[in-house]
């Protein structure tokens, strides 16, 4: 039999989403985020996007649109999990316009605030004696063995080192939640390899300094509601952390002591 051709299309595979500017009364808290309610423009240039901003500014909202186009379980997951039918993410992901090429249906939303729950689900398919897959298959593509069966971190790098094998489109939210230091670098090694091969986009939304240093990653900074090219350098998040390190005594003590200036920072992010 004859070897399949690689396909001439590299990632990213999504190239762009755009949102006109919605009506006052549009419904969802989403529209209501500045990053959405002025209209709102994203391009991927990159095989690895990372997404850097506050908590609340509107990075898992992104992630969560994109997923559910993807038809991915919002909750985290993939398209075997079904979609979530969340309507305010349904609203907003229907609302959004999506540019691909090419357009690719495999991937997975790892959310790391839900993967638990996402193991869960799959322990509860092993159990089931008329489930369609046994244990060993069910299992095959997280590392052959339960991921209950290994520690928060270290399951979380199984699923990235086996599952996100394929073509498709991976959703990361956060996944610096289990991951010691040491472990986070694991991931960005995980995260190049996938990338040289140019059959995964990764889209990741992260507070982690260390992760926004992706080798050859595209940083999107969200800013006055809008995703702004930044370099990592520039980042309000690794200026502080840098700020905090040069002097860490100093700087918890003012916090604790509620110092107005302990965490200002005149930088960009």
């Amino acid at each position: 039999m004859a070897k399949a051709k690689p396909s001439r299309f590299k990632a990213p595979f999504l190239k762009r989403i755009t949102l006109p500017v919605p009506p006052e009364d549009a419904p969802g808290y989403a529209f209501k985020l500045p990053l959405f309610k002025d209209g709102f423009e994203a391009k991927f240039e990159c095989a690895i996007t990372i997404i850097v901003g506050e908590n609340g500014s509107g990075k898992s909202t992104v992630l969560e649109a994109i997923a559910h186009h993807c038809g991915f379980n919002v909750r985290g997951g993939n398209r075997n999990q079904g979609a979530d039918n969340h309507a305010d993410v349904a609203t907003i992901a229907e609302a959004l316009r999506f540019g691909w090429l090419p357009r690719v249906t495999d991937g997975f939303f790892m959310r790391a605030e839900s993967f638990v729950t996402f193991i869960d689900g799959l322990e509860a398919t092993t159990r089931d004696p008329d489930a369609y897959a046994g244990p060993e298959k069910v299992w095959y593509s997280y590392g052959g063995k339960s991921l209950h069966e290994r520690s928060h971190g270290e399951a979380f790098l199984a699923l990235f080192s086996n599952r996100f094998g394929r073509r498709g489109v991976y959703l990361l939210d956060e996944p610096e939640a289990a991951l010691s230091p040491d472990r986070q670098l694991a991931l960005m090694r995980i995260l190049h390899e996938l990338a040289a091969k140019g059959e995964a986009q990764i889209i990741m939304a992260t507070h982690s300094p260390i992760l926004m240093f992706q080798p050859g990653a595209q940083v999107l900074a969200l800013e006055e509601g809008a995703l702004v090219p930044r370099s990592p350098g520039e980042l309000r998040h690794v200026k502080l952390y840098a700020r905090f390190l040069a002097a860490p005594e100093k700087m918890a003590a003012d916090v604790v002591r509620d110092e107005p200036d302990a965490t200002d920072d005149d930088g960009v992010g």
